[in-house]
């Protein structure tokens, strides 16, 4: 496969992809607020930030739980995000609107559970834009070589990344096999995802659960194996967040994650 070419620069040499920002548009002036604090934090370190956000969470728990504002209104949220200066990322869930997320944000996201969906894959590629394709809870790292090669089939496809979060354990659990990391690599750039790694699917019945202490010893045990990027989902009180509110990290401790793990993956590459 042919590399295509990366105009947002997401994979420049020598800078760690971060896709950081709230699990879900939760409002205008939450979402900015973490937008802004975000852009802070990557200005001073060699990263290239790119701003996450879902305008629509249709994979939750109960039928119940907070999806969104509503795609326009969330959308539109996010344009106000890119007219800080920062690229922006969501989660697409259905092919019909990839066209009216693609005219709105940089990238595209595909979830986990979706990975395989052929036509979503499909509907993502044909907008050139960069794609990022999360492992499935049940899929083995070889098995996203197939994720690859349906959007590469597509003319004119832009990037693609994959991303690892866990690995279905039983019941409700999670865990992570590092091996996926090198082996995953082989097909495309890799990003690991610390939040949704320690997640227990609807581990607290009607809502998902997860150990967010524990997001910094994955992280850094993913530096040092070797990552492109890192996804972290993070709320400026993620206790009061509408969505995954047990895994998002507290914005104030990002800083002194982000740069533990560009320490450490200066050491492995290293440097």
């Amino acid at each position: 496969m042919t590399t295509p070419p990366d105009p947002l620069g997401l994979l420049s040499p020598g800078r760690l992809l971060l896709v950081a920002g709230p699990c879900v548009v939760e409002g205008r002036d939450v979402t900015l607020r973490i937008a802004k604090r975000l852009k802070e934090i990557a200005a001073k370190r060699p990263v290239t930030l790119l701003f996450k956000a879902s305008y629509d969470k249709a994979n939750r728990t109960s039928g119940e739980s907070f999806r969104g504002p509503g795609m326009e209104e969330a959308l539109a949220i996010l344009a106000d995000v890119r007219k800080l200066g920062l690229p922006v990322n969501t989660d697409v869930h259905e092919s019909a609107q990839v066209p009216r997320a693609a005219a709105v944000v940089d990238t595209l996201q595909v979830p986990a559970f979706l990975c395989r969906q052929t036509d979503l894959l499909l509907a993502c590629a044909r907008t050139g834009k960069p794609v990022i394709v999360k492992k499935g809870q049940f899929a083995a790292p070889e098995d996203m070589r197939h994720a690859v090669a349906k959007i590469a089939s597509v003319k004119g496809h832009g990037p693609v990344l994959l991303c690892e979060r866990g690995t279905t354990f039983g019941y409700r659990n999670l865990v992570v096999d590092f091996r996926s990391l090198p082996i995953m690599r082989q097909y495309a750039p890799v990003i690991f995802d610390g939040t949704h790694s320690v997640q227990r699917p609807a581990g607290e019945g009607a809502v998902s659960g997860g150990d967010r202490a524990m997001i910094p010893f994955l992280v850094r045990a993913a530096a040092a194996v070797g990552i492109d990027g890192l996804f972290l989902e993070t709320h400026e009180d993620p206790p009061k967040a509408l969505s995954d509110a047990a895994t998002q990290l507290p914005l104030d401790e990002l800083p002194a994650l982000i740069d533990e793990v560009l320490r450490i993956r200066a050491v492995a590459q290293g440097k």
